[in-house]
Order: structure tokens, then C-alpha cells, then sequence
């Protein structure tokens, strides 16, 4: 295992030399920030010994080499919103926060690509394309926060990827520092590119731990000209969940289908003081459709919620007008917190399978919530596969019970859908710290040694966001 230097006050002077005075913190209090990200504080926090936010891709450049020279561990960090442990300095060292790094570079409409910084947050790009009637389609649900840089290296999904896809779909160019010091330009305003190894896609999903994305090239679509929302309340979730497969055979691309389970509703319904208009809800679909005009949208929305009143629906409710289709969405949004509020103790999980594999995922999570005493709560994308599985400690329960069962029921949980469905263990959340040792159980040996060559080989002192992903 690689050694590493504790930051002197020596060091901290030159990267001050380097970046200016402004753009390094050493007080402790305003460093507390920057310890955690969106996973369990108590759990995962960890102080850096020094924060710093460079203004450019040379500024990068100067803190990556202090630390080649004297081995000190940098953790990169977007808008801390990772729900992985993805941006927390487990081995204290260099917190580099691309949070000043937030320009519009270039909006090349002929072209269809935006050329950004990576600190810019995802939904103010958004917001300055769609003046020229443009949008970025990779987008995950948790844009109002996360920086692009973040949706790049954790590969982020969202709501729209059923039809879109993810953020790594757009990317057509990439800036990058590596650990050494050295600023790479991958990629470029092209659609095809076979000149040699696809580099840039190492870096998409990487988590930080192979280079420092500084800058990238997005590629646009045009907005859609009309969308439409379905809220459609099913009786027990299995017949929500199964009607999804239906939807997908039907021919239709919806743009989202998001799933939300009984408790996964209430709670998120109580935080936001709503109500549903009927009772006897046991999952819903939230499904959205979108288009170039109002009539296929219209004409595909008929269609879809004509498939789900076969495969079992309650009601289908259509939200054509934005105060309505914002507060269905609403819903959705709000799950997670209001998770936090019933208890923060939990595991926000992150799995996914093949779609026709959806439906055998609910009897499982019934399976571990009785064997385990635990509550567990779904909803997410179900569209793409992509399900949030959250296990909560009963408020009840004492933290020895929570600590010692937790690791059981994800270790049984993730073995069922890796080896039982052929799914994964993240789809859109990363594994950063989290997930890392579950990993190395669920992955092939030849596989897993193929990631440990290539971090060996991008980032040989073991200083690039040490200890995520890989167990070394």
C-alpha cells in the first residue's frame, strides 16, 4: 500500500503560490463541508487537511503535481451530491472542489455541442441552452445541485434515461488531468472517432480515480415541442411493476416510467402535506412522453395509459399543464427526503437488471424485510431497470442491531441480483467508497484485475481518489 505524506504547512504555501490565497482553505470549520457527501456523515466523514479550488485546467494541473511530488492523496469533488462516498478524503490530503470552475465556454448551435467547465451546475446549463431551444438530455433527477463534472464521472443517469439515455451518451470531448500533472485533450465535436483507444470513455464512470475532469463537450438535442405526464395508481406494486414490460413491448419510447412503491408514496406524500385522490394505492407509474408535436404525444398517451388500465390500473390521471406535471413530479423528487425524515439511518441502494427482470425484484426485498426486520422501501427508474431499493433501520431498533445487519441483507441482496437476475450493484450512483468491497465479491476475478492494471497503470503513486472503487 502506498504511503502517504501529511500536508505541512510547506506544501500549503505552495499551493498557495499556485492558486492565490483565495482558492485554499485550511480552517477546520469551513473545511466540514467538504468531508461528507450525501451518504451517512457518521458512517463515512472524513476531514481533508486542506481544501482547495482551483480556477483552471493549468491550476489543476499545479495541484496535481505538488502532490505527484511529495505523495499526497487528492480527492476530487463536484457539488458533493454523490450518494456513494465518492468525494470524501478517506486519507485526508488535497480536497480539490471544482466549484469555481463553473464557465459556459462555448454554445456551437451549428454543431449541436455546448463546450462547459466542469463545476458548472447541470441545471444552470440547462437553463442557458434552452434559450437557444437546446437541451442536454443526460441529465440525473438531482440537477438543481450536481456539477456535470460529477454526472460525467459517476456516469449519471435520471428520469429521462429510458428514452435519452445516460450522461456518458453525450459526451463528445473531454479535458483531463492526470495524477502526474499533464493536461489531456480526448475526443473532439465528432460523431465517429476509431483513431486509436476510445480514452475518454475510461474517464466516464471513473469516479475521479484515474484523472481530474476540467472541461467537456456535451452533445445537444433540440428541445421536444410538447410533453405529457400519466400518474397511474396500481393496487399492489407487483402489477405496477409488470405492467412496465408491457409498456417497453409495446413499441413506444416513453421519455421516463418511474416507479414509486406503497411507503415510498405515503412518506413522500406526508412530507409534501398531498394526498391522493384515491384510496388503496400500492405502487403508482409516473410516465412521461415527450415529442416533436402535441398530437403523437397525445396519441402516444392515450396509448400507454390504455396499457395500463389492461394490466391492472386504478385510474390513469393525465397532467398536461406544468403546475400539474410539477407537482406529480414532486412526489417522486421528494421520496428520498422524505425517507430522511421517517429515519435518517438507511442504505440508499442502486441496483439494476434487465428489464424483464424488474418484476422479481419486489418478491426479494418482501423476502429480506421479513428475515432481517428491516424496512425497505422502492422506487426509481423502472423503465431502465435502475431501482433506488432503500433499507431503513425501524426507529426502534438499536444502532448495534442496524450495524450488524445492514452488511447482511446488501451482501444477500446484491448476490441475488448480480447472480439470480444478471444485474449490477450501481447503476447511476458509482461505488465510490460505499460499495467497494461488495464490489470485489460480485465481479469477476479476470475483470477485477483488468480495473486494478488500469488504475495501476493511469495512476501508479495511488494518489487519485485512493480507496474508491478498487480495494487495494
Amino acid at each position: 500500500m502506498t504511503h502517504y505524506n501529511r500536508v505541512t504547512k510547506e506544501i500549503v504555501e505552495e499551493l498557495i503560490n499556485a492558486l492565490g490565497p483565495y482558492n485554499v482553505i485550511i480552517d477546520s470549520e469551513k473545511m466540514e463541508i467538504y468531508s461528507h457527501d450525501e451518504t451517512s456523515i457518521e458512517h463515512y466523514a472524513h476531514m481533508p487537511e486542506v481544501v482547495v479550488m482551483p480556477q483552471s485546467s493549468e491550476q489543476v494541473a499545479s495541484v496535481m503535481r505538488i502532490a505527484t511530488k511529495y505523495i499526497i492523496p487528492v480527492t476530487p469533488r463536484g457539488a458533493g451530491s454523490g450518494l456513494s462516498g465518492g468525494a470524501i478524503p478517506i486519507y485526508g490530503g488535497i480536497l480539490l472542489s471544482v466549484e469555481r470552475m463553473n464557465r459556459i465556454i462555448e454554445i456551437d448551435k451549428e454543431n449541436l455541442a455546448v463546450t462547459c467547465e466542469s463545476g458548472i451546475i447541470t441545471n444552470d446549463l440547462n437553463e442557458s441552452l434552452k434559450k437557444e431551444g437546446l437541451f442536454f438530455a443526460g441529465y440525473p433527477m438531482s440537477l438543481e445541485t450536481c456539477f456535470l463534472g460529477g454526472n460525467i464521472a459517476e456516469n449519471a443517469g435520471g428520469g429521462r434515461a429510458v428514452k435519452y439515455g445516460v450522461t456518458g451518451r453525450y459526451v463528445l470531448a473531454l479535458t483531463v488531468v492526470t495524477p502526474s500533472g499533464e493536461i489531456v485533450h480526448l475526443g473532439g465535436k465528432i460523431t465517429k472517432d476509431v483513431s486509436g483507444y476510445d480514452l475518454k470513455q475510461l474517464y466516464i464512470g471513473s469516479e475521479g480515480t484515474l484523472g481530474i475532469i476540467t472541461e467537456a463537450t456535451i452533445k445537444l438535442l433540440g428541445l421536444p415541442n410538447a410533453k405529457s405526464d400519466l400518474l397511474v395508481p396500481f393496487k399492489t406494486a407487483q402489477e405496477a411493476i409488470s405492467a412496465v414490460s408491457v409498456i417497453m413491448r409495446d413499441g413506444i419510447i416513453p421519455t421516463s416510467i418511474e416507479f414509486m412503491d406503497g411507503p415510498s408514496i405515503q412518506m413522500s406524500m406526508d412530507y409534501l402535506n398531498e394526498h391522493l385522490p384515491i384510496k388503496g394505492v400500492g405502487a403508482m407509474l409516473l410516465i412521461e412522453i415527450d415529442g416533436t408535436d402535441e398530437a403523437t404525444v397525445e396519441r402516444e398517451l392515450l396509448r400507454v395509459g390504455q396499457l395500463c388500465e389492461d394490466n391492472g390500473a386504478m385510474e390513469v390521471y393525465i397532467a398536461e399543464d406544468f403546475y400539474t406535471q410539477e407537482r406529480i413530479w414532486a412526489v417522486r423528487r421528494n421520496i428520498a427526503e422524505a425517507i430522511k425524515i421517517y429515519s435518517p439511518i438507511q442504505s440508499l441502494e442502486d441496483i439494476v437488471v434487465p428489464i424483464a427482470s424488474i418484476a422479481k425484484v419486489l418478491p426479494e426485498l418482501d423476502r429480506l424485510s421479513e428475515a432481517h426486520h428491516v424496512k425497505i422501501v422502492c422506487y426509481g427508474h423502472a423503465g431502465d431497470g435502475n431501482l433506488h431499493a432503500t433499507i431503513i433501520k425501524h426507529p426502534s431498533d438499536t444502532m448495534e442491531y442496524w450495524d450488524r445487519i445492514e452488511p447482511v441483507v446488501l451482501k444477500e441482496l446484491y448476490h441475488f441480483i448480480v447472480y439470480s437476475l444478471g444485474g449490477k450493484i450501481s447503476g447511476e450512483h458509482g461505488i465510490g467508497l460505499k460499495r467497494r468491497g461488495f464490489l470485489k465479491e460480485t465481479m469477476e476475478e479476470s475483470e477485477y484485475n483488468l480495473c486494478i492494471t488500469l488504475k495501476k497503470a493511469f495512476d501508479p503513486l495511488m494518489i487519485m481518489n485512493p480507496g474508491k472503487i478498487i480495494d487495494l
